[in-house]
């Protein structure tokens, strides 16, 4: 049975760990959200110091972020609790009890470790830190302690009794808290016993400082043998003497060693120091504990001799450890011992008294799953125990964690519902544009006149244009004859002594002829490679003109800094895909036609220019020929003379050519305005277009309505971002 118990108790373990993850995913997800409302909540707030419409005002301040963030801290609590609970590598017992009830006994009989590990004692309280004990059996016995650093001493040790004994000022820094001394308590707690050994409790960490605050700089964890452990975690040594202080500093220590019941499977105890005691902190501790590291929790109850009975405190300590989880009822993971002993102990036979306490335990309410009369010194009776409740949670612990899991789940879901109903006043808090009427009347008239005028202006250019289009394009011309020219002056034709070299390396004139050719046509095609700046230049001019107008009668230079066709390509970026809903925008197309649209040398001149050349091409029928007794000289000669021809051809072919810019030009603009203007329903796209960004295009008669839309957009994309984040599948962890 046991070991079929450790397998179930390692394969629970193991199903956890997916859900860990998924968990972390909507831990992410909902401190995703927590920003995003923040963002909100501030945007919000800037809004009610803006808008001056009493119903806006209100409708925004009925907007509840304030209460969705205490529920988004709370939650992202539970979730950590949870994860955590599905991280651990062991289902960890809690051991439960008030001072000096038999815990530490308990404790070594079920681990065998000894009282040099575990403190004991029937004086004052032993146990100074909480200690988690896992069972390997494949280590020594050893330790590893985690200390407080100097700053989580300060707040979560310090502080508590500062601000519980209304001591004023808390230290900042330990070097405060030594070199000062401690504040007197307030004349209306001195009267106090309580309060009073509470402050007592601090004196103790002030008086005792340096012997234990240079752990507060050490880093964590540190391992210890065996032979230290006690001195880390007790306030005694084994004779009594109150000589350690080392536990002061001390968060929190682990022991790893071998359980005398090998089959337990991959547990650990968890040993809470004694309550009880009047230190600050203890019970907030435990509950946090037992919150988040605590599958199930043993309580541990040693009736006196004399006579017991279930006391306020054992009730209070019940109600306490009940905190822990507020989705996992107490009596569904935890269980009572109360502890034997027998007429030989110092605290005699309370065997009677156990009986009377098992029989009254229903009526205090302190439910648990099981509870049994066992002697916590005797290891046989001890492990009895513990494989009762190792078999209840190898039987329990997926429905619980199921359970548990459920209702974090259940209470995002809910969180989600609330966020949505909070997000949906929000996407209406503004209402429609208030002035959305009167925006339209103004709109309309300025849209037409608009219309207008770009028409207008668009069409007088045009005509321009075709004027032009059979004129010289005076840009291009320039290059033509500064190409020409560059090519007569530089015609790349070797002297004739460069000619005899040539001819003498080659193998003879004519060898030396037929190389050249192509060399020399090389060099003059290259000159006209210049022509490309004069036919950019001079559509660079004409989409400047186009843009003029855009920018003057169309009112668009508020939409872009950019000009010329820098202009043309910013507003393909701005005009989106479609304006009318299912329609690929023609607006948006025509601004794409000209935006793209280039004339090139290679595109346009070259196929022209090479034809021209072939007179420069060896066995070519253009090609001159030489005699049959050729000589420098008249190598010379053909190449000038061939070189002469092909310069006047392409003149006369670019002279054809000049008029073609303009030509050019005119066709494309002609066609960008069909695309613009005349094109079916791109009236429509414009008025669409020009409504949206109308208060930068007519930032005077719209300056209000700029804000009022910034502001609107701002708000409502802040709303989506919650939105998209709060519907994200992350939240859902659970299958």
């Amino acid at each position: 049975m046991n070991t079929n118990r450790t397998a179930r108790i390692a394969s629970i373990i193991e199903k956890r760990r997916p859900f860990a993850q998924q968990i972390e995913g909507a831990e992410a997800n909902l401190k995703s959200l927590a920003s995003a409302l923040r963002n909100l909540e501030d945007k919000r707030n800037q809004l009610l110091t803006q808008v001056d419409d009493p119903n806006v005002i209100g409708q925004l301040k009925e907007i509840d972020f304030s209460t969705i963030q205490l529920s988004i801290a709370a939650e992202l609590e539970a979730l950590g609790k949870l994860r955590v609970r599905f991280s651990r590598d062991t289902l960890n017992i809690g051991v439960v009890g008030r001072a000096r009830q038999g815990k530490s006994r308990l404790l070594q009989s079920l681990t065998g470790l000894t009282a040099a590990e575990i403190p004991d004692g029937d004086r004052q309280h032993c146990t100074g830190v909480r200690s988690t004990i896992h069972h390997n059996p494949s280590v020594e016995t050893h330790g590893e302690v985690w200390f407080y650093s100097e700053r989580s001493f300060l707040d979560e040790v310090l502080s508590p009794y500062y601000e519980k004994l209304r001591l004023g000022a808390k230290p900042m820094t330990i070097q405060d808290f030594a070199s000062q001394p401690l504040p007197p308590l307030p004349n209306d707690l001195r009267g106090f016993a309580e309060y009073g050994a509470m402050y007592e409790h601090l004196s103790g960490y002030h008086a005792n400082l340096e012997k234990y605050c240079h752990l507060l700089r050490e880093p964590s964890p540190r391992r210890i043998g065996r032979d230290e452990i006690r001195q880390y975690v007790a306030q005694d040594n084994l004779a009594g003497e109150r000589i350690y202080f080392n536990y002061l500093a001390v968060r929190e220590v682990k022991i790893v060693c071998n359980f005398p019941n090998a089959e337990v499977g991959q547990i650990a105890l968890v040993d809470m120091p004694g309550l009880g005691d009047t230190g600050i902190g203890d019970a907030e501790r435990l509950v946090k504990t037992l919150g988040q590291d605590v599958d199930a929790v043993l309580f541990v109850r040693m009736p006196s001799a004399k006579g017991d009975y279930w006391a306020d405190v054992d009730v209070r300590l019940y109600d306490t450890a009940s905190t822990a989880l507020v989705d996992l009822p107490l009596n569904q993971w935890s269980f009572m011992i109360l502890n034997q002993t027998g007429a030989d102990s110092k605290n005699g036979d309370n065997s009677k008294n156990c009986q009377d306490l098992a029989g009254d335990i229903a009526k205090k309410h302190i439910n648990v799953s099981e509870w049994a009369i066992a002697n916590c010194a005797n290891p046989e009776e001890a492990n009895k125990v513990l494989d009762r409740v190792l078999d209840y949670l190898a039987a329990n612990i997926t429905a619980l964690d199921k359970q548990y899991a459920s209702s974090c789940q259940e209470r995002l879901s809910q969180l989600q519902s609330a966020v949505k109903a909070e997000l949906d006043k929000a996407r209406t808090s503004l209402g429609k544009e208030a002035q959305q009427s009167k925006d339209a009347q103004l709109f309309v008239p300025l849209f037409n006149k608009l219309w207008k005028n770009l028409r207008n202006g668009l069409q007088e250019l045009l005509k321009e244009l075709r004027k032009q289009r059979d004129e010289v394009d005076t840009n291009f011309k320039e290059k033509v004859d500064e190409a020409i020219q560059n090519c007569r002056e530089d015609t790349g034709i070797p002297s004739i002594e460069e000619i005899e070299i040539q001819a003498n390396s080659t193998g003879g004139y004519p060898n030396a002829y037929y190389q050249y050719l192509p060399e020399v046509r090389a060099h003059l095609s290259h000159k006209f490679l210049s022509l490309d700046e004069g036919l950019k230049l001079s559509l660079e001019q004409v989409k400047s003109q186009v843009t003029e107008v855009l920018v003057n009668q169309g009112r668009l230079g508020g939409l872009t800094e950019a000009l010329g066709s820098n202009f043309l390509r910013e507003m393909v970026k701005l005009l989106p895909d479609q304006l009318i809903p299912g329609e690929q925008s023609k607006l948006k197309f025509g601004f794409q036609l000209l935006a793209e649209f280039e004339l090139s040398y290679r595109g346009f001149v070259q196929h022209r220019i090479r034809q021209h050349l072939d007179g420069l091409t060896p066995n070519e029928s253009a090609t001159l020929q030489l005699s049959t007794s050729p000589s420098a000289q008249q190598v010379f000669l053909n190449l000038k003379t061939a070189h002469a021809e092909a310069v006047y051809q392409c003149e006369n072919a670019l002279e054809n050519l000049l008029c073609e810019p303009s030509q050019a030009a005119f066709a494309i603009v002609e066609e960008f305005l069909d695309r613009i203007l005349r094109a079916e329903d791109v009236d429509s796209e414009w008025r669409i277009f020009l409504d949206d960004v109308r208060s930068e295009v007519w930032p005077d008669e719209f300056k209000q309505l700029n804000e009022r839309t910034r502001m609107r957009r701002e708000w409502l994309d802040a709303v989506d971002r919650a939105a998209e984040i709060n519907e994200s599948n992350s939240m859902q962890f659970l299958n």
